[in-house]
């Protein structure tokens, strides 16, 4: 017997299937299963099958009334990638999914292992893809997804590309839509991970074809670097800190800068939970701005990436200021830190130098190094970084909380090395804080 925590996945023969999903009900929680093409979307209503359409046209896929999905995989059709498996509590009952005692799912072949997916992680979602069954390199797989929507079912028929209409809820009919015009925007809690570990949070749709094409490469390059060093359960927080201070002009008006910024909105696809990245500029003063989000990022570069004047209701001289004082941006980022102890952080910090109150920094990242945050702090242009360069060596620590590179040009860098270069210490940090109970 195998046993898939959530998001991991196993080869399977490409032979006849049964999932079994257990605590399902028909209008209590009702079982849906989706067969989905290369844009995870079904193709017409005949790819859904579910309690009002129990097989699909070319009997490949059924569902039973006891809960047990047949899949046909040798004859499903070559347009279909991935058969999602999925329930939804109804609208008529209260409670999310979590509160199901005997929700499980197994899947089993003739002659083949049996798969258990434990389901891991659900709190107040009432709608879930639990498996998904899907070809990679001409070989059948299975991953346990264990993710899923607050929104019920209709956020997860229409992240499967199927809308709801208008009708009372007693009358409600499925359709499918391409595109889906009406349908809702998900909410933050509906990121899903794919086959590879990629995740995928919902204001991407948002994005030209072009622009998802080149964020998604970048996630590519992000999640092997996280993959490769060992870890998956990193969902958490993302912080984005700037130096803006003079002797930055040079990258603000090259776009170095704004560069930075549009290359760490991947960074918190993958690790921050609601796919946002948390941003401050930083002078002998500190500014905390509107999150990045993903489908609007260059209208955030216009509207915050400035060296002076008055952006966004801040006035950037008075309240910002122009020469550097990293104490004050560290002690918001730590007293932040302090409120909630239970989420993993990774501070992104980016200086070109100027770190001069040893003292101060070397203990206040003593202090850090018992809260849930790594730091990494990148060093751009060749001056001198003070106790940045040292903060490796720092004792008194809990764990090592810190992290530092330095490189004259960010965009000098491709995106596989930048990546490298900034998360190869935090999965590393990740497990010394579980070890040491700072995460849990």
């Amino acid at each position: 017997m195998t046993n898939l925590s959530r998001g991991a996945n196993t080869a399977i023969p490409e032979a006849p299937a049964t999932v079994a999903v257990t605590g399902t009900t028909p209008g209590s929680v009702d079982l849906f299963v989706f067969q989905l093409d290369s844009t995870r979307k079904v193709r017409s209503d005949d790819d859904l099958v579910f309690f009002n359409n129990p097989a699909s046209p070319d009997g490949t896929v059924t569902l039973d009334a006891g809960g047990q999905v047949r899949l046909d995989l040798p004859a499903i059709d070559a347009g279909i990638e991935t058969i999602a498996v999925a329930v939804s509590v109804d609208e008529t009952v209260p409670g999310p999914l979590s509160a199901v005692p005997t929700l499980a799912v197994t899947l089993t072949q003739p002659g083949g292992e049996t798969i258990t997916a434990a389901l891991d992680g659900l709190t107040t979602e009432r709608s879930a893809v639990l498996l998904e069954v899907y070809r990679r390199n001409g070989t059948w797989k299975a991953r346990n997804v264990s993710a899923g929507w607050e929104g019920g079912l209709v956020a997860l028929v229409t992240e499967h590309g199927v809308a709801v209409d208008d009708a009372p809820e007693e009358d409600t009919a499925l359709a499918t839509t391409a595109p889906v015009a009406a349908a809702p925007a998900p909410s933050a809690a509906t990121a899903v991970v794919d086959a590879d570990g990629v995740r995928t949070v919902p204001a991407e749709s948002k994005l030209s074809l072009e622009k998802r094409q080149k964020l998604d490469l970048r996630k590519k390059e992000v999640t092997k670097v996280l993959l490769t060093k060992g870890a998956r359960d990193y969902v958490g927080r993302v912080v984005l800190v700037i130096d803006k201070t003079g002797s930055m002009s040079r990258r603000y008006s090259g776009g170095e800068v704004a560069e930075i910024v549009r290359r760490m909105v991947p960074v918190a696809t993958q690790l921050d939970s609601d796919g946002q990245l948390e941003a401050y500029l930083y002078g002998v003063k500190f500014a905390k701005l509107p999150d990045v989000t993903v489908d609007r990022t260059d209208e955030w570069i216009d509207e915050y990436i400035h060296l002076h004047g008055r952006h966004g209701g801040i006035d950037y001289d008075r309240q910002i200021g122009g020469i550097n004082d990293e104490i004050p941006i560290m002690s918001e980022v730590i007293a932040s830190l302090e409120r909630d102890t239970s989420v993993p952080t990774l501070v992104l910090f980016f200086t070109d130098g100027g770190f001069n109150k040893r003292t101060a920094i070397q203990k206040l990242m003593r202090q850090a190094s018992s809260l849930p945050a790594f730091w990494q702090f990148i060093g751009i242009g060749r001056s001198g970084f003070g106790v940045l360069e040292k903060l490796d060596t720092l004792s008194g620590r809990v764990v090592d909380n810190a992290g530092f590179f330095s490189v004259d040009n960010v965009d000098t860098l491709p995106d596989s090395r930048l990546y490298e270069l900034l998360l190869s210490e935090y999965p590393d940090w990740l497990r010394g804080a579980r070890a040491a109970g700072i995460l849990h």
